[in-house]
């Protein structure tokens, strides 16, 4: 039973947590008033839609958010982008980007990401120059400072602005105001690109890139919630959070799965133990560097 001291401490942490909150966000508006006009890379993420969202709330129209349709980007991404644009009544364009077209990019380096980004930013500079806006800014945000990132380079050499970290707004900061501002998706699993589910070193193919879609879409018609479908030629590597994996071990779901994982391709379908865990491919790069 709660004393009404430990009462009034809860009630004064819940506030000063609030309080903060709400400094955060008035700094991440500032960041946004203080820009003449921007370009969102909006990818229907939980931390673009916000940044899109808080975007048009400052400038209105003289915010953009565009999202890039590529074989490495997931349907199911472009969806909620298109869902979230319509309700919020957002500025919204989809433009096209050929990062499977570089060589570079095939070739899958464990700096993929850098020529991803450089192909995305490079596209969304001309939609900025031949619309008039001033500056390009990404859902970067306080949490992603210490990760493995290639891609924050190509955003150094374009001049992209990350205003989520500048207003120093964490993961679970900007999931808690996307609530707050009734996004539907504020709680959606983090995602990536279908890419990053290939190891380094690994080609990347529009054809694996499908079937890894289509994994993963059997496991999301199954009701699971977080996972990855990691790609190793013909094995399936299902990466599931462990709340979810007892399920996954279920006689009846697991016939299921291993079933329809198998018939878009693979030939084994394994469950990893360690369970789902973000960027686990990075986990080779402390054993043996890829260039």
């Amino acid at each position: 039973m709660q004393t009404p001291t430990t009462t009034r401490t809860t009630t004064t942490r819940s506030t000063t947590t609030s309080n903060a909150l709400a400094a955060k966000a008035a700094r991440l508006r500032g960041i946004l008033a203080g820009y003449e006009s921007v370009v969102v890379a909006f990818s229907g993420g939980v931390d673009s839609a916000y940044l899109a969202i808080a975007a048009s709330q400052a400038l209105g129209p003289r915010a953009l958010a565009v999202t890039a349709d590529s074989p490495s980007y997931p349907d199911t991404h472009r969806q909620l982008a298109l869902s979230i644009a319509r309700d919020f009544k957002l500025a919204h364009e989809v433009i096209h980007t050929a990062e499977l077209d570089r060589p570079e990019y095939r070739a899958n380096p464990s700096n993929r990401c850098y020529y991803c980004k450089d192909e995305l930013y490079g596209r969304l500079g001309d939609v900025a120059r031949e619309r008039g806006f001033a500056v390009i800014v990404d859902g970067n945000n306080a949490d992603d400072r210490g990760d493995y990132r290639p891609g924050r380079q190509a955003a150094r050499e374009h001049g992209v602005k990350s205003p989520l970290d500048e207003a120093d707004l964490t993961k679970d900061d900007i999931r808690e105001l996307s609530r707050l501002e009734g996004l539907g998706s504020w709680d959606e699993p983090a995602s990536a690109c279908l890419s990053s589910r290939i190891p380094y070193g690994s080609a990347v193919t529009d054809e694996a890139l499908r079937q890894i879609e289509r994994a993963e879409q059997v496991l999301r018609d199954l009701g699971f919630r977080v996972f990855r479908v990691r790609h190793h030629d013909t094995v399936a590597r299902l990466e599931i959070a462990r709340s979810e994996m007892a399920r996954a071990l279920d006689p009846g779901v697991n016939a299921q799965l291993v079933s329809a994982i198998k018939a878009t391709g693979y030939q084994y379908v394994s469950l990893d133990l360690q369970g789902y865990r973000l960027g686990s491919l990075n986990e080779a790069l402390r054993l043996r560097p890829l260039s």
